[in-house]
């Protein structure tokens, strides 16, 4: 668990490339996720071209840290292939949420950008990377060699435990 409680949200990046073999973990992680139905909705679209890098932030207001990063993974949900319509959002969220994981006990730092459900990114990025009607942009994650560093947090807290009933 100890990856669980460091993982931090990092958005500053040295310029140190990221090395295929890592991408690949990363995206091996990714699809390591639970999903309902085993229906496996993602896609994944790797992004190291710096001309798409640098266009994100003037379509997403809070991604302006792609700047810095040498590449970011958007996360896809495929509505086509659902067997339980709905669950694509979990499952996507599922796969993110393992690749900022993976990122971590790799030594790279990561940030989860949300895209779904605002239409205006959804359509921008969609437009952006050639998306077909489908395939639905769930989330960003801008992913580097971190150039700060951040303390593991501790999040638990008893007052939103209950037991049996509210």
């Amino acid at each position: 668990m100890n990856s669980l409680f460091k993982r931090r949200s990092i958005r500053h990046y040295t310029k140190e490339p990221i090395k295929p073999e890592s991408i690949e973990l990363l995206l091996k992680a990714a699809m390591a996720a639970p999903s309902a139905g085993n229906q496996q909705p993602w896609h994944f679209i790797v992004i190291q071209d710096r001309r798409i890098l640098e266009e994100i932030p003037n379509l997403h207001p809070y991604a302006q840290m792609v700047m810095e990063a040498p590449l970011a993974i958007l996360v896809c949900g495929d509505i086509s292939s659902e067997k339980h319509p709905g669950f694509w959002v979990q499952d996507c969220s599922a796969a993110t949420e393992n690749i900022l994981i993976e990122a971590c006990e790799l030594g790279l730092g990561a940030v989860w950008v949300g895209v779904y459900p605002n239409e205006q990114r959804v359509a921008a990025l969609s437009k952006l990377v050639g998306l077909p009607e489908k395939i639905i942009p769930f989330s960003l994650v801008p992913i580097g060699y971190p150039a700060e560093h951040k303390p593991p947090s501790n999040r638990y807290d008893m007052a939103k435990i209950h037991y049996n009933r509210w």
